[in-house]
């Protein structure tokens, strides 16, 4: 990520992934919204979690960037023990996109053993800011 971006405000180069920390108090919804989801569940993910931390992505069909996204997050939760990897079709989840403040494809959330969001990226990820937010969420 450009130095300009990381400060924030700025708008990221073609290609970068944003990432941001999770607010605690779960504040940021936008026009009067309600704001993202804090924390997600094997219900609400339909799918079960990492025993250490869970790799959610949002991906859509044709999205190229989520191709390349799937394949660094793999093999990330392949890598450290106790980390799950789970894909989600945005356009078939339409209200957990809602929920969860997706704004575009791909976005990654990483969530702690107790599913709480502890960061999220959209765009697609290097595999170093990864395995750096991961280990800011063990």
């Amino acid at each position: 990520m450009s130095a300009r971006a990381a400060a924030g405000g700025a708008v990221p180069e073609r290609g970068e992934a944003v990432v941001a920390d999770e607010p605690a108090d779960g504040a940021g919804g936008a026009r009067g919204e309600a704001p993202p989801l804090t924390r997600l569940d094997a219900g609400v993910l339909r799918a079960e979690l990492g025993e250490r931390a869970t790799l959610v992505q949002f991906s859509t069909a044709f999205c190229q960037p989520c191709r390349a996204t799937r394949r660094v997050l793999a093999d990330v939760a392949a890598l450290v023990p106790g980390v799950g990897h789970v894909e989600i079709d945005a356009e078939a989840r339409l209200d957990l996109v809602r929920a969860a403040g997706v704004a575009r494809t791909p976005t990654v959330l990483i969530l702690d053993r107790e599913g709480r969001v502890a960061l999220r990226a959209a765009g697609a990820p290097r595999k170093a800011d990864v395995l750096a937010g991961l280990a800011r969420a063990l």
